[in-house]
């Protein structure tokens, strides 16, 4: 059974040098705003949780999970949820530098954290409804997944509207 864990004490686990555990998490995600659009997650993400306790001090983790996310497609406007599946790894080391320190981890892993930076950066540019949706035509707005056969007169060329000024009567 998975516990709710939106951070967790890793000094709790008491490992010693070279030992890991996998552990089994509920995380909350949050909502996301993208180009003035809100997007929401499910309330729980089940997640697995990785650390390991390096030899030196300090931990190596991993995290993995799958979440939906849902809200309107930035092509059509219809509704979209594209499931993204992240795996993120975090290192945090005394003495390292900065390449080896994790923001993530201070007293205690802040989980909700870093899940939410690692979906935002696992996140698809655009969230669509569907990996081949056509958009919404320029000129008219019409929803061309609906009608691919739409399509419009084309505008005459500017380099020949002189040309139509003339009379031959």
């Amino acid at each position: 059974m998975s516990a709710r864990a939106d951070s967790f004490d890793l000094a709790g686990l008491k490992l010693s040098p070279g030992e890991g555990r996998h552990l089994d998490l509920e995380v909350a995600l949050g909502e996301f705003d993208f180009s003035d659009e809100r997007y929401a997650t499910p309330e729980i993400v089940p997640a697995r949780l990785d650390v390991s306790r390096m030899v030196g001090g300090g931990y190596s983790l991993r995290l993995r999970f799958e979440s939906e996310i849902t809200g309107p497609c930035m092509r059509c406007l219809e509704p979209a949820a594209p499931t993204t599946s992240v795996d993120a790894r975090e290192i945090d080391q005394p003495g390292g530098g900065e390449e080896l320190t994790s923001p993530y981890l201070d007293d205690e892993l802040d989980l909700a954290a870093w899940a939410r930076d690692a979906l935002a950066l696992a996140l698809p540019t655009q969230l669509t409804c569907r990996p081949e949706c056509a958009g919404l035509c320029p000129e008219c707005g019409a929803n061309l997944n609906e009608d691919p056969a739409h399509a419009h007169e084309p505008a005459p060329d500017t380099r020949w509207a002189k040309l139509s000024e003339i009379r031959f009567d």
